[in-house]
């Protein structure tokens, strides 16, 4: 059993770097369509997607930076995560555009970088 938690964390981290590399596409890639060529603004600037990906990220990195910072007592990881989802709900905070995109990309960034570090930790 104890050999069981390292191994569900590493494959939630490598989840949440894997669901933060999505979300940084479809910020770019929606920015391109929508912006450039006006193509799924409906879909692709839904406010429910931004929220569902926001309550996953928060799971995610809840369960997985939560018992890494348990297990090897590192505070970093943990701090760098959570300014990420602050700035993704900052995000959510903001009208859709140029300053919703930054906040996401900052936030996704920050919490790939915790999931990474969670990781380098283990």
């Amino acid at each position: 059993m104890a050999q069981l938690v390292p191994s569900v964390r590493g494959r939630l981290d490598r989840i949440g770097i894997f669901l933060s590399a999505l979300c940084v596409t479809h910020c770019v890639l929606g920015l391109i369509l929508v912006a450039g060529l006006g193509l799924g603004a409906t879909f692709l600037l839904d406010p429910a997607i931004h929220r569902v990906g926001l309550l996953l990220a928060t799971l995610v990195a809840g369960v997985a930076i939560g018992i890494g910072a348990v297990r090897h007592r590192r505070a970093g990881p943990f701090v760098v995560a959570m300014t990420g989802l602050s700035f993704m709900g900052g995000a959510l905070a903001v009208g859709h555009g140029a300053e919703e995109a930054v906040f996401t990309v900052i936030g996704v960034g920050l919490v790939a970088a915790g999931h990474m570090l969670n990781l380098r930790h283990a």
